[in-house]
């Protein structure tokens, strides 16, 4: 034992001075080692920090308080709910035929006699800034209660003590423009308010917000709003709550049953096991927690991951250890004519790699704790919160350090081996001795390839399994590089067709596999996963671009404004047509009932919703609707399905593809809306002008040609019918049609009619939107200035710019292109430093003898040239499997899901899924002709011209 360790203290020691000596080759193999570690340590160091503890999470959501009472919005009857105090389900089952409980009840009801309680009311409302509107998130609280510490943190001034006091946070006063000081108001609402102080929300640092105090705000903006023909924005409130004692689990259970749910910390800090939470027993009750499964594939997925890239970095330092143990041969010759044994040649080239891991691990571990300490503001600005405490975890940084470690001995390992086998001998003259590669791990690369290949194939067409896809690929991959030897020898069969210096570089090459190999396989792995991930993306791309929908035709423009019943159209209207070059401007309302604020869908006080009716005789046998709520697909076969999907017009979709953001597809305008959607039936504009409807979905139209559409104002009502599976009450109106013939492209258009019919119809219309035809499409600057005019008018605008298909994988490629062109590089140039290490003698013979200087150059760039060329070409080809297979997978998985959705009778195209499979030509391109070409001008520029002549070593 004491002469195992003083051996091995010897040889560390003889490491540590060699790599001081080397100080280039040892930075570059120790900073490809601590990059990693450096990387990896920081992220663990950030989301550790970031993960919060229960009681830092309680402190920045209920601050000081024991608990926080909410209406969950089931009217007050008795539910269960989950222990976190997000999910609660009535606790009663609700039958068929009644409807869903809802309605408000007060928490305050369930607050116990002698708590201590502050109100925390949240609701919204669009503020005068210094460049026009912006929707802000509005709370009252008294925040500078003792209560509610943590759950704000005060940055400037002070908390309000008055009702016309607000405090704002740093991000709405960077938005605005405003500051401590200023006044702020709200539209339709000029009671004025004055920032007294800024604040930030430890969790979301990047809100627009600002708070009151209670009941100053949001009453009388509402009240406001309401007078002023909007609608009162909603809110929600919960009651932060002390009690002595806290709040048990039975006790929240006991408030349950009042209709109220409750966040308590004593139940947060101390939950209970699921046999004791009643909304867990229920039947139909689903833990939708991760899986074990799930875990096991996170976890083999992340352990993958790992290990290529461990292997990536093995092959790209081993020939750097392979460079410094061919340098250093006499040194060891020198051990073993001292009566050093094998395994002490083999110890002193480990050490090496031990020396660099261990200096890499502390390194990396280091500058990780030093970056994350220094980049933790700009870190939390970037997350959007502010951490915890920072949170080192020692186990877990010396696991990732061992990494590290682990990392630095396996690259030496092969190199440690080659020197060890070399005669003392061969190595104090320097002769390089008879090489013979291994014919076992060929062998073995050819097995794992072929088994790779079948497990993939199986998994593409057997078992449409991506992770088995993956794992196959994966295999296959780790076989080639096994097989590398073999392959360079095998390139070298083409040196008799190549000049001088090429032959002489591809000769070397294969003479000297040992260094040559690792380097091809470091290329091979990157340049793989570089073709197998640019291969998938233009693959997806490819499918994408056939799959797209138009939203409108090209280079046309459209917005709607759902809220406050279009108040911004016309002025966004003239705002596009201003900045954007217009040829035709088609404006465009929506149907209401009731207030004309009143939101799209329905809701609120005096609001109630439309239905553009489909006639019974018209529905699709398998949609129809039932009277006791039964599938009626389910009375029909897969083939009466499939037949009916086919060629019944009552169940074929024509809604054209793009969005029109109204029910039923119905809009209110004019002919011009037929010009900009490029409807070109010569009958529509003239049924527009008679006062018909202009249809475009066959199963609207009734048998009498005309058009149902039911105004439901009793939402309650048409609730309860729902529930019974009847017929909504409401006023029905019936407007004659004109059906347009054939399936034009309308967009989403299924019904247009002008305003003069839907008001002698009897039907409210509001602006909405519209649609513009251009001459051009819009550029940058004109987009900009567009969207800075919008800003100032604060208004909730979906604005549509129809340019067709445009992909965002481009700037992807291209970092993939040049991450596998830097890996290239890297590897090839350590190869070539190898070689010129190996070749030093046959270079000062060359100069002898009167060689040109430039053949030094030559020869460096050749070698590097065909280490890399050799790499991006078996890279290049192994790339393919995996993307082809997963591309294999992803058809069968589509092609089964699309004649499901034909079979069940869902509706939907009935197109088979494209799913093409696209080589990236001009990745490979780049890969095999630029980066190779590149590498070789790099050596031959940073290859020195002339060498030391040195005399004729002894033989």
């Amino acid at each position: 034992m004491k002469t195992w360790f003083h051996s091995w203290r010897a040889a560390v020691r003889i490491a540590r001075r060699d790599a001081w000596r080397a100080k280039g080759r040892s930075s570059l193999v120790l900073a490809m080692i601590a990059l990693p570690i450096l990387g990896v340590s920081a992220a663990d160091l950030t989301i550790r920090s970031s993960e919060l503890s229960v009681s830092e999470r309680l402190e920045r959501s209920i601050g000081a308080a024991d608990a926080a009472f909410t209406d969950p919005g089931f009217g007050g009857v008795a539910v269960f709910q989950a222990p976190e105090g997000d999910n609660a389900y009535p606790a009663k089952d609700v039958e068929d035929n009644v409807p869903w409980p809802s309605g408000t009840t007060d928490p305050r009801k369930a607050i116990p006699a002698g708590a201590r309680w502050i109100s925390d009311t949240q609701g919204a409302a669009k503020l005068t800034t210094v460049h026009g509107l912006l929707q802000t998130d509005v709370r009252e609280l008294k925040a500078d209660d003792p209560i509610a510490k943590g759950i704000t943190t005060l940055l400037d001034g002070r908390y309000p003590q008055k009702a016309d006091e607000v405090i704002a946070t740093s991000a709405f006063l960077e938005k605005s423009g405003l500051s401590v000081g200023s006044t702020v108001s709200a539209r339709n609402f000029d009671q004025p308010y004055r920032i007294v102080g800024s604040y930030e929300l430890p969790d979301t640092l990047t809100a627009a917000q600002i708070t009151a105090l209670p009941g100053a705000f949001l009453a009388p903006y509402g009240k406001a709003a309401e007078k002023a023909g909007a609608l009162a924005p909603g809110s929600t409130t919960s009651y932060l709550v002390q009690h002595a004692g806290g709040f048990t689990w039975n006790n929240v259970k006991e408030i349950n049953a009042k209709g109220v749910t409750v966040i308590s910390r004593a139940v947060l800090l101390d939950p209970p096991a699921d046999s004791e939470v009643p909304l867990y027993q229920r039947e139909n009750w689903r833990d939708y927690e991760s899986s074990g499964a799930a875990d096991a594939m996170l976890l083999a997925s992340v352990a993958t991951v790992v290990g290529l890239a461990m292997l990536e970095i093995c092959l790209l330092a081993g020939p750097a250890f392979a460079v410094g143990a061919r340098r250093s041969r006499r040194q060891l010759g020198l051990v073993g004519a001292n009566g050093g044994s094998r395994s002490h040649i083999r110890a002193i080239v480990l050490s090496g790699g031990l020396v660099i891991g261990v200096a890499a691990a502390v390194i990396g571990t280091v500058l990780a704790l030093i970056l994350t300490l220094v980049l933790q503001p700009f870190l939390e600005d970037f997350m959007g919160q502010r951490f915890g405490a920072f949170d080192v975890r020692p186990l877990e940084l010396l696991g990732i350090a061992l990494l590290a470690v682990l990392t630095g001995l396996l690259a030496a390992i092969v190199p440690a081996v080659t020197a060890s086998r070399q005669t003392v001998l061969a190595s104090l003259t320097g002769r390089r001795g008879v090489r013979s590669t291994s014919k076992v791990l060929p062998v073995l690369g050819l097995v794992a390839l072929l088994l790779g290949a079948a497990i993939a194939l199986y998994g593409s067409v057997v078992t449409d399994q991506f992770v088995i896809v993956a794992g196959g690929s994966a295999l296959a991959e780790l076989g080639v590089v096994a097989m590398t030897p073999a392959i360079v020898g095998l390139f070298g069969r083409t040196g008799r067709w190549l000049p001088l210096s090429p032959r002489l570089a591809l000769r070397d090459a294969v003479r000297n596999r040992g260094r040559t190999a690792p380097a091809v396989a470091a290329v091979l792995a990157a340049v793989a996963g570089t073709v197998a991930v640019a291969t998938y993306t233009s693959s997806s791309d490819a499918q994408y671009r056939a799959e797209y929908s138009a939203s409108l035709p090209h280079g046309a423009v459209s917005f709607f404004q759902m809220e406050e019943g279009g108040r911004d159209v016309p002025a966004v209207a003239d705002a596009v047509q201003r900045y954007f070059s217009v040829e035709t401007r088609a404006d465009v309302s929506r149907v209401a009932v009731g207030k004309p604020g009143c939101p799209a869908w329905g809701g609120g006080a005096g609001c109630g919703q439309y239905e553009v009716m489909v006639p019974r005789a018209n529905e699709c046998p398998m949609w129809a609707t039932t009277t006791d709520g039964s599938d009626p697909s389910e009375k029909f076969t897969a083939e009466q399905r499939r037949t009916m999907m086919r060629e019944d017009w009552r169940c074929k979709q024509t809604s054209g593809g793009g969005g029109v953001y109204v029910d039923g597809g119905l809009l209110v305008g004019d002919a011009r809306l037929l010009k900009v959607l490029g409807i070109t039936d010569a009958g529509a504009a003239k049924a527009l002008a008679d006062g018909k409807a202009v249809v475009f979905s066959r199963p609207l139209v009734d048998k009498d040609g005309t058009l149902g559409i039911k105004q439901i104002t009793d939402l309650k009502a048409a609730e309860k019918a729902s529930a019974e599976y009847k017929p909504a009450p409401g006023k029905v109106s019936r407007i004659p049609t004109h059906l347009v013939p054939g399936a034009p492209k309308t967009y989403g258009l299924q019904v247009l009619m002008s305003p003069a019919t839907a008001k002698a119809a009897g039907l409210t219309a509001v602006p909405v939107g519209a649609y513009f035809s251009t001459d051009a499409l819009p550029g940058t600057e004109q987009r900009q200035k567009l969207d800075a005019e919008l800003a100032t008018l604060g208004a909730g605008i979906d604005l549509t710019v129809e340019e067709g298909y445009v992909s965002d994988d481009s700037i992807f490629l291209l970092a993939l292109t040049v991450f596998a062109g830097l890996v290239t590089i890297g590897a090839a140039g350590i190869a070539t430093g190898l070689a010129q290490a190996d070749a030093e003698a046959d270079l000062k013979t060359l100069a002898a003898v009167g060689a040109p200087p430039r053949v030094r150059r030559t020869l460096s760039g050749f070698q590097c040239g065909v280490v890399a060329a050799m790499g991006v070409v078996l890279g290049s080809v192994a790339g393919l499997l995996p993307a082809m297979g997963l591309r294999l997978t992803e058809e069968r998985q589509q092609i089964r899901f699309h004649e499901q959705t034909i079979a069940e009778g869902w509706g939907g195209d009935l197109t088979p899924p494209y799913v093409p499979i696209v080589v990236p030509w001009e990745t490979l391109a780049a890969l095999l002709v630029a980066v190779p070409l590149g590498a070789a001008l790099l050596a031959a520029l940073v290859t020195r011209s002339k060498g030391a002549v040195a005399r004729r070593a002894a033989t």
